[in-house]
């Protein structure tokens, strides 16, 4: 029996707005954005943190310093 894939609305959307630009361009532009958006989610994110004293430099030298690696 072969399994199915059921896609949500979100996803369904999706595929069919990038259904209408197949072009390699069109790909780097739609990763470039993506890449931004969540840089840009990430830094406020960091930036929370650090206002709220959750991070701090002494913080990011033990990140430094970690294996990261190791962790997953």
């Amino acid at each position: 029996m072969e399994a199915t894939t059921t896609f949500n609305d979100m996803q369904v959307h999706m595929l069919q707005m990038f259904s209408v630009n197949r072009s390699k361009r069109g790909l780097t532009e739609l990763y470039q954005v993506l890449y931004e958006h969540y840089a840009k989610r990430m830094n406020d994110r960091l930036n929370e943190l650090w206002d709220n004293g959750v991070l701090d430099q002494q913080r990011l030298d033990e990140i430094n310093s970690m294996d990261l690696h190791r962790l997953s």
